[in-house]
């Protein structure tokens, strides 16, 4: 049997399909796209520092309250800050970097329900694929803030962590908010990643668990106090490999 009576000929469903596989095909410009009109339109942002945190925060709670005030010190010590653009923690996020002295960025996600737009946005760009989005978020981030959150801000959480461990990217600060909060899975980390052997002991450096808005800001200024904030040569080829 040579080659060509190996393949079968399409017919019905088997014609759908390829049709399907020639859209899904198409869609690589359009992922392409995204990559690049977020590369141009954020290339002057820097430094930025990128706040996650749930959507479903109500404008009334402790939590959106301190992130705006977080927010706010950061955008008037010349930070642009970066959330996703919706609801909740990310909304405070812009609310207080629309009014300070500095950008504020919204990544919005095209979602069937939960996330929309916020007002507070000096620049919003917005996505329909996650991964685009998540690289957008470290390749311009200068820190991570992590407010409280669901799974959305613990898998960004873990992307970053993951990226940083790995040598992915470079090494930032990683900043979690409110200590109470994360208090259980900083422990389950100590205790039962590090001593299974499924993470170093060193890896638990990459966090810092932070109460403050000011010592938030600080922690950023005080990592950086002797290098700067731009991407070294080295640092800026490994960006491009994300």
């Amino acid at each position: 049997m040579n080659g060509s009576e190996k393949i079968p000929k399409m017919q019905g469903a088997n014609i759908a399909s390829h049709a399907f596989s020639a859209r899904e095909s198409w869609r690589v410009f359009e992922i392409m796209a995204e990559f690049v009109e977020a590369t141009e339109r954020l290339s002057s942002i820097r430094p930025a520092v990128s706040i996650f945190g749930s959507a479903r925060t109500p404008l009334d709670h402790h939590y959106y309250k301190l992130t705006e005030e977080i927010s706010r010190q950061l955008s008037d010590a010349g930070f642009s800050v970066i959330s996703g653009g919706g609801p909740g923690i990310m909304e405070a996020a812009n609310k207080g970097a629309f009014f300070g002295k500095s950008p504020s960025v919204g990544l919005n996600i095209q979602l069937p329900f939960e996330q929309h737009s916020n007002p507070y946005q000096n620049i919003s760009q917005t996505f329909r694929h996650f991964f685009a989005r998540k690289v957008m978020f470290v390749k311009f981030a200068t820190a991570y803030v992590v407010m409280p959150g669901g799974f959305g801000t613990l898998d960004e959480l873990m992307e970053a962590l993951t990226l940083v461990q790995t040598g992915k990217t470079r090494k930032i600060p990683i900043i979690l908010v409110h200590e109470p909060y994360w208090r259980g899975l900083v422990d389950w980390f100590r205790d039962t990643l590090v001593r299974e052997g499924t993470i170093d002991a060193d890896d638990m450096d990459l966090i810092q668990v932070i109460d403050e808005p000011k010592d938030v800001v600080d922690a950023i200024f005080k990592y950086y106090e002797t290098r700067g904030f731009e991407p070294s040569p080295a640092e800026r080829e490994m960006l491009l490999s994300l």
